[in-house]
């Protein structure tokens, strides 16, 4: 009994392993890679706090552990995604010496993340939903969009260079803002009570078929969507 405390824990070092592994796939260009990783991340991460509420294995180091983990991987992770897309967009446009700073300011990305994360512990009311997008959800609207846009990248440079930053930082604001969302963690799986959640699952799985990583970026847009309804 003493080992399954344990076990949410571990779930959680590999969220971060995982986030990892997405730094050094985004580092290395390859940006398929670092979704994937990322992806795994949010599959870890949900499974951690499934097992802890499973085991009934709640500790603060857990709740620390967590929050550190999703720093790297939803913070740091698409940060670096997006910056290594944002200076390949700089060097398609010829660099220069004012552009090349430009892409650091994808870090704002991991800077938001890690003020939403630090709001989320302290915030009582986000027991069983969320004020303001949730950082998984954000990396993964990330990840899905650098991973599509980078083979299309000569094309319209400029417009992935200030598009991006500027999508970035409105994006950003979302995981602080006040805008109430839904979690997707449910007490039956019953259809009466998660009806938005099922939606959400099924158009989520038809995007993914139909358009790929891109319908990741989708799906997260639609529960930004589906959170704007649900009163």
């Amino acid at each position: 009994m003493k080992i399954l405390k344990y076990i949410p824990n571990t779930i959680t070092c590999l969220n971060l392993a995982s986030g990892c592994m997405a730094i050094v796939m985004a580092f290395e260009g390859h940006l398929q890679g670092a979704i994937l990783w990322i992806m795994m991340a949010a599959f870890f991460d949900f499974m951690d706090g499934l097992t802890a509420r499973l085991l009934k294995a709640y500790s603060p180091l857990g709740k620390e552990l967590d929050s550190l983990s999703d720093v790297v991987s939803f913070g740091v992770a698409p940060g670096m995604a997006l910056y290594v897309l944002l200076r390949q967009a700089v060097a398609s446009m010829g660099g220069g010496e004012g552009l090349a700073y430009l892409p650091y300011l994808a870090f704002v990305i991991p800077v938001f993340s890690g003020l939403r994360l630090a709001k989320f512990n302290l915030d009582e009311r986000q027991t069983s939903s969320f004020i303001g997008m949730p950082v998984p959800a954000h990396a993964l609207f990330w990840g899905s969009l650098v991973c599509y846009v980078q083979p299309v990248l000569p094309v319209g440079a400029g417009w992935v260079l200030y598009g991006g930053l500027v999508l970035a930082f409105l994006s950003s604001y979302l995981l602080v803002s006040e805008i109430p969302m839904f979690s997707m963690k449910v007490k039956t799986l019953a259809w009466r009570g998660n009806e938005v959640r099922y939606v959400l699952l099924v158009c989520g799985l038809l995007f993914i078929a139909f358009f790929g990583f891109l319908g990741v970026a989708g799906t997260v847009v639609l529960y930004f969507i589906l959170s704007l309804f649900n009163k």
